[in-house]
This record gives C-alpha cells, structure tokens and sequence, in this order.
C-alpha cells in the first residue's frame, strides 16, 4: 500500500445517491483472485452503452477527468454487499479519494483498509463541490490528511475527521497487518516477559 499524505486533483463528479457496490463494480468481474483487470469494470453498465462502446456521456468516459483522483459523490456511498473489490476497483482505475456527505461502514472500512480516503462533507460542502465541478470542471482542490483539511479555490479549507489509526495506516501506507509488525519487538518483549 503506497502512502498518502497530500494530494491535489481535479474533482470527479457523480451526483447519484445510494450508489451501491455492484454498480461500482457489477458481480461478473468478481471471478479474479487478485487486483488487475478491475478498473475495467468500475460503474460498468454507466460507463457502457447497450452496444458495448463506451458512454461520452458518463464522467469517467471523459477527457477531462483522465488523471483526477478524486470522486464526488451523493449521499449513501458504497451501499449493498460487502465486497472489498469496490475499493480496488476504484484506485484501480487511480481514484485516490471520495467525497460524500455518507459512507456504507464496511465500504468505508474496506477503504480504509486498502488506501482509499473517503471524506465525509456536509450537504453544503457537497453542493458548493459540484457547483465547482460544473462551473470549473479544471478546478482543482488541495488535500492534506495530516491537517485533515482541504483547500478550495477560493482559499476556503474545509475539515475532515478521520480515526487516528486509520490516518497512521494511511500516512504510512501500511494495512492493519503492517501495524501489527511494525511493533514486532514491543509484541516479542511482552510475550518474553508473560512467560517468564
């Protein structure tokens, strides 16, 4: 898992609430055993039309949004089942951060877990993000998870919260196991000492 610490990127746009695991990533890409390939199946059926060929109208379909790493999306994100593919689809394709005013918790969890950042933002927070994403499509805003805040255009920092060992895990870029052995020594010292 590679690191975060800050990040500066174009918005994604994706107002749709209840977005749900399955239109993340649909049921018949879950056959692989690792990570690769997944990105081609994130939010499939929007991204296709009935024909096969790719939708111009759907975001991620767009120029302009090629090397953004941030989604904005509607309340409720990453409803449904349980299935980590959803993250390791999304940074897959290089999507390094979402934005909604909700999370599903295990899809949260699960991004957690994977070095995905989802930020919780008010409903007004949300609507001045969109508002940007139309009005400047280029805009671009700044993200620091060690201040846990983002800058907008405007100079405008917006706060987010995030546990303290999920930021750890994300700064350093190591998952729950890599903590663990990070305190290999301390671990070891203890268990010497319990059983003398």
């Amino acid at each position: 898992m590679k690191s975060f610490t800050k990040l500066t990127s174009k918005i994604i746009p994706l107002p749709h609430t209840d977005v749900d695991t399955d239109q993340i990533i649909p049921a018949r890409y879950l056959k692989v055993i690792d990570k690769s390939g997944l990105a081609e199946g994130l939010f499939d059926s929007w991204r296709r039309l009935e024909d096969g060929s790719q939708n111009p109208e759907f975001p991620l379909n767009q120029d302009e949004y090629q090397d953004a790493q941030i989604l904005l999306a509607g309340d409720n994100f990453g409803c449904g089942s349980s299935r980590e593919h959803a993250p390791w689809a999304l940074m897959g394709w290089g999507i390094s951060v979402v934005i909604s005013t909700s999370f599903a918790d295990i899809f949260r969890n699960n991004a957690l877990k994977n070095g995905l950042l989802p930020i919780v933002v008010s409903e007004e927070i949300q609507k001045s993000l969109f508002d940007l994403s139309e009005e400047a499509p280029a805009a671009t805003i700044d993200i620091d998870l060690e201040a846990q805040h983002f800058s907008l255009p405007n100079g405008d920092m917006v706060s987010f919260e995030i546990d303290t060992f999920s930021k750890t895990c994300l700064l350093e870029g190591i998952d729950q196991l890599g903590y663990l052995m990070k305190h290999e020594n301390q671990i070891a010292a203890f268990e010497a000492m319990r059983n003398e």
